[in-house]
């Protein structure tokens, strides 16, 4: 899989740019602020419909525009594909596939596959559990797309949920009205009567049910990860130390790896919930669920998250990149790998080391300030961005 053709119309810097790609290594060499990581977070923007650098859309629209549009041809071992993908910030984004238009923007997500490395990437060992989680979701989706929809009815389910523990640690003798558990057609607006002991187990069931499908797949995808990280740690650091990693449920003791059961995870977060729900309604959040879980890591027998050196946190990172990309490209289709000013992180032996592993992928776009930070292994096509404009350098 790889990209031949990357368009952007408003979007962050550019009023308009138009990039030709071709398979193999591409180089954007410029200094901080030209544009060129504006160039890889829209090609990760039309992979996983969002952005490395902000949780929201706002900030993607370029300064006095109303929206933001991008457009991405792809070839495949199957078939090519152009994908558009219109950004609204505070309405419905809108896609197009061929030309025709998407129902949801979701259903995009699978057509283009990226594995991103960035600066941001330390943050996956010494950051908050937020993003592993997200590191985990959007490498679940990448997967299998239809977790898209699994992760984003949790998180509906969630946000209702709270609702009505915040309205209830209030004193409001009733649930909020946008508290309401949904009827058989999925829909929330809903006579009240429950009272907020039956809107709760209502509420529960729904957390329990959906909260399980999400658990499930993401038990999976690191149980299949957990022999790739080890052995991506121990070529991108070059030592014989250990890296290890585990799922940690919220409520339960240890780690977790073992079979994702279904039934058996509903079983587990009823009865969670059920002993949880006097210490949420007294603080009125929700305490249980895959949003408050953790990706733990380890290097030798101590936690990586405040343990780790800084090249033992970068090689951490690194690995758990790698070890998505050869769990991807396992299944289909190489995907594209994008490398944001990585390099400039990492010392030369890290680099080189990198360089090695990436370089036979089909499709590379690498970002560097300057020409000396791209290994030698990594230097094909090259273009210059300077002040928004794109150069073909050779």
């Amino acid at each position: 899989m790889h990209l031949t053709r990357l368009a952007l119309t408003d979007f962050r810097s550019y009023a308009a740019a138009d990039l030709a790609l071709g398979p193999g290594v591409t180089t954007l060499i410029g200094q901080n602020g030209q544009g060129k990581t504006n160039l890889v977070e829209a090609a990760g923007y039309v992979a996983t419909l969002g952005s490395h650098r902000v949780s929201g859309d706002a900030p993607l629209v370029r300064q006095g525009a109303e929206r933001a549009i991008l457009r991405a041809a792809i070839t495949s071992a199957e078939r090519d594909t152009l994908v558009e993908i219109e950004i609204n910030p505070g309405r419905a984004n809108r896609a197009r596939v061929n030309r025709v238009p998407a129902p949801r923007p979701r259903q995009v997500l699978g057509i283009l596959r990226t594995v991103l490395f960035a600066p941001e990437d330390l943050a996956l060992v010494k950051g908050d559990p937020e993003q592993r989680r997200r590191y985990l979701d959007e490498l679940l989706v990448a997967a299998a797309p239809r977790y898209a929809g699994v992760r984003s009815d949790y998180e509906r389910v969630v946000k209702q949920r709270t609702a009505l523990l915040k309205s209830a640690r209030g004193g409001s003798r009733a649930p909020a009205r946008a508290a309401r558990p949904p009827g058989p057609d999925g829909e929330t607006d809903q006579p009240a009567g429950r009272g907020l002991a039956g809107s709760l187990d209502a509420w529960d069931e729904h957390l329990a049910r959906t909260g399980a499908e999400l658990l499930a797949g993401r038990l999976e995808l690191a149980t299949a990860l957990r022999p790739l990280v080890a052995k991506a740690y121990a070529a991108v650091s070059g030592e014989d130390g250990s890296a290890d990693m585990g799922y940690r449920q919220r409520g339960r003791d240890g780690s977790v790896d073992e079979p994702a059961d279904r039934e058996a995870l509903v079983g587990w977060l009823r009865a969670t919930l059920a002993r949880s729900r006097p210490e949420e309604l007294d603080r009125g959040v929700c305490l249980v669920g895959p949003h408050r879980d953790d990706l733990e890591l380890s290097i030798g027998a101590l936690p990586a998250r405040g343990y780790a050196s800084h090249g033992e946190s970068w090689s951490m990172a690194l690995a758990l990149r790698l070890a998505g990309y050869e769990m991807l490209r396992a299944g289909g289709d190489d995907p594209v790998l994008l490398l944001d000013d990585v390099f400039a992180e990492l010392d030369a032996a890290r680099r080189d080391r990198l360089a090695s592993m990436v370089a036979g992928a089909e499709q590379v776009l690498v970002t560097a300030a300057v020409p000396a930070d791209v290994p030698a292994g990594l230097r094909g096509e090259r273009f210059e961005v300077s002040a928004g404009v794109i150069t073909h350098a050779g």
